[in-house]
């Protein structure tokens, strides 16, 4: 199917399951808090560059110049910002004790090697500075095992704008963990991505409905450049 059909088939199909939605009291908004920080997921080599199993489309066009707006905004009002990665010790998957767990039976997680760092490196496009945190995971969540939710409340933290890759899989649960772990997610549209043709389109209009409020990145700009100011007011 094109990708020009898809998208007329995804309209339509977003357009009645908004109106069963919408009926049933789904695509309630969670609205922005007061403390922000951005939590990009994945955006390192072997997601955004080229000839990786896990690489995505549309990383330079779109996900790049979105992800510079978002860290611009962070860095000129002191917001924090986590680069989320991952990758794997032991990749032989014969070997009982490998910190793949079980998810090497579905997916090719021995592509990233922790031995290769530039694999799973944050594209240097969107390179962390001093005082951003890279935390490496090793499941789909970034809150999963992980110390990231301790870390947030430690700082103040209500707000979660989550960015990067995959729509269908570690956005989308770092999103899930996010809500449940009591913070706001919003999912940035410009700044999420995926391999699979219709998964962007599908994953952001689900997510909006149950999970998160999906907001375009000019908002989410002008809100990392306002709230500041509008929590001493």
């Amino acid at each position: 199917m094109a990708i020009e059909n898809l998208d007329s088939v995804l309209r339509q199909a977003f357009e009645e399951s908004t109106r069963i939605y919408r009926e049933r009291g789904f695509a309630r908004r969670i609205g922005f808090g007061r403390r922000p920080a951005l939590i990009s997921v994945d955006l390192a080599n072997a997601w955004t560059r080229p000839g990786n199993p896990f690489t995505c489309e549309e990383i330079d066009d779109r996900i790049i110049p979105a992800m510079r707006r978002l860290l611009d905004a962070c860095r000129r009002n002191g917001h924090p910002v986590v680069h989320v990665t991952t990758a794997y010790q032991i990749t032989d998957r014969s070997n009982p004790h490998t910190d793949m767990g079980l998810w090497h039976h579905k997916i090719p997680v021995e592509a990233v090697d922790l031995k290769d760092e530039h694999l799973w490196a944050i594209d240097e496009r969107i390179a962390p500075v001093e005082g951003e945190w890279v935390m490496l995971k090793k499941r789909a969540s970034s809150f999963s095992g992980t110390p990231l939710a301790g870390y947030l409340r430690s700082i103040g933290v209500d707000t979660i704008l989550v960015t990067g890759v995959t729509a269908t899989a570690c956005v989308r649960t770092t999103i899930c963990d996010g809500l449940a772990e009591g913070f706001r997610p919003i999912a940035v549209r410009e700044a999420i991505g995926d391999r699979v043709p219709g998964a962007v389109a599908w994953n952001l209009y689900d997510i909006d409905a149950k999970f998160a409020d999906v907001e375009s990145v000019d908002t989410c700009v002008e809100y990392l450049d306002t709230v500041n100011r509008r929590n001493t007011e």
